[in-house]
């Protein structure tokens, strides 16, 4: 996947979803269809199982594995840390805190962001080891700038960089028995969709960008913001109270909608249709609303 257009907009690399309980969010991932990595340990506190997609994009389920080494990293200044420990405190253990864009260039981020007034806290670069499904290892790096604004005080955004990708096979990670093969779309609510345009044109670097209709047109997902009343309307799920900003929904793309539903019903895993999509509602260990949308 490239990490920015030549126009510099950057893609979307990850979705940060909070959850109480890696076992619980595994065990719901796989019951909606989806292959799960091995856990992942931060040194700082946090640990993740994530979901890796054939279009490079991934979800990373968060949890809290080391309090003590949480609550450390937060004294350092460790906005990651920070940051979900402030939305949990927010919104309980279940949710979708962020939105991870790819950058080749963390440290230029971090120079518009705080140009910009936007900028969350100091950078984070870090290492852990990543494992496969047939336990090879090896080494991941990333660099992360942060951004956010008081008018965004749910949700966040920062951008990755991938200082050492690990040499390993994600063939297996992404053959999902749902179907899926990528995110399209990320839906997010707030009560001011415009009020939000700032803060997502420059995070994405593209200035230009005006979210006209409520979305932002990233190289390889759409970016809505929706005011609660139309994110009921298009998806027929239930909004918050008046938010800033908050995210809500992910869409994937999977080759059929029949056999996604079968699986889903297979599974007892309750789910609505609204229009073309399957709509499954958020549930412990999934802290969004997952649509299934076919496209051929």
């Amino acid at each position: 996947m490239n990490r920015t257009t030549a126009a510099g907009t950057h893609p979307l690399d990850h979705l940060v979803l909070p959850t109480q309980n890696l076992d619980v969010a595994r065990a719901r991932l796989t019951a909606l269809g989806f292959v799960v990595a091995p856990t992942g340990i931060h040194p700082f506190g946090t640990e993740n199982c994530c979901v890796f997609l054939a279009d490079g994009t991934y979800l990373e389920p968060l949890a809290v594995g080391d309090e003590r080494a949480a609550t450390a990293a937060i004294a350092e200044g460790n906005v990651f840390v920070a940051r979900d420990r402030i939305y949990r405190n927010s919104h309980g253990d279940e949710g979708f805190s962020a939105v991870v864009l790819g950058t080749s260039n963390a440290d230029a981020d971090q120079a518009r962001y705080v140009e910009a007034g936007i900028s969350a806290g100091d950078m984070l670069s870090f290492s852990r080891a990543f494992t496969d499904t047939a336990g090879k290892s090896d080494i991941a790096s990333f660099k992360l700038a942060f951004a956010s604004s008081s008018k965004a005080t749910d949700a966040f955004l920062f951008a990755c960089e991938r200082v050492n990708a690990p040499k390993v096979d994600r063939t297996a990670l992404q053959a999902h028995a749902n179907g899926a093969r990528g995110i399209v779309e990320i839906v997010a609510v707030s009560d001011r969709p415009a009020a939000q345009r700032r803060l997502i044109s420059l995070a994405v670097d593209d200035p230009a960008a005006s979210g006209q209709g409520g979305a932002f047109h990233l190289p390889n997902v759409t970016l809505s913001v929706l005011a609660p009343t139309s994110f009921t309307a298009r998806f027929g799920l239930p909004a918050d109270a008046p938010t800033d900003l908050r995210f809500a929904a992910v869409v994937f793309s999977v080759r059929s909608a029949y056999i996604a539903s079968r699986l889903l019903a297979g599974n007892s895993v309750k789910h609505d249709i609204a229009g073309n999509d399957i709509v499954v509602q958020p549930a412990s260990g999934q802290g969004a609303a997952f649509i299934f949308r076919e496209i051929p």
